[in-house]
């Protein structure tokens, strides 16, 4: 069975940042913390740059897949940093690099401390890895029909829930 819209694909992956002088820096590893990612395809549930590398590919495959930072968070824009009040964080506790998720216009988006200057705190909402190349090892574990519950929902739902059982699974 290949990777196609409509399945649920397990795998394991190292993603890594690719720096400017070529070096590279692991940022997350599945297998290091035993916990491979799930998702269903062709349901934007990881970065397009990926998935369409992965369309196609069969359990077992393993590939390297270097997305550009336009195939995954996007180019670094710099209208996206602003300065807010402290009132905008209620009680929080604030310190420069601190990083607070909020709901932007196109869901949630994180928000990071640049400068504290008395009342006016100066804020990124880029995502921490906007501007960067990022780098994937992955690794193709198990690839399955997603289940009717799954396609409603848009994601996997986990292992031993009612909706997941054998005979819910539609064939596409």
């Amino acid at each position: 069975m290949s990777i196609s819209a409509h399945r649920v694909v397990t795998l394991h992956y190292v993603l890594k940042d690719v720096l400017s002088d070529g070096g590279e820096q692991v940022l997350d590893d599945s297998q290091a913390r035993d916990k491979p990612l799930e998702y269903l395809h062709g349901h934007d549930n990881i970065l397009p740059g990926l998935e369409n590398a992965l369309e196609g590919q069969e359990e077992g495959a393993e590939l390297s897949v270097t997305l550009a930072p336009a195939e995954a968070y996007g180019l670094y824009n710099d209208a996206l940093v602003q300065t807010v009040t402290r009132a905008s964080f209620g009680n929080a506790e604030l310190t420069i690099g601190s990083r607070f998720q909020t709901e932007g216009e196109a869901g949630p988006q994180i928000v990071t401390v640049l400068d504290i200057d008395g009342d006016q705190v100066t804020v990124d909402t880029n995502h921490p890895l906007a501007g960067h190349t990022l780098r994937y090892q992955v690794s193709v574990l198990t690839i399955r029909e997603a289940t009717r519950a799954e396609l409603a929902k848009g994601h996997p739902l986990p292992p031993g829930t009612e909706h997941t059982k054998v005979e819910d699974r539609k064939v596409l």
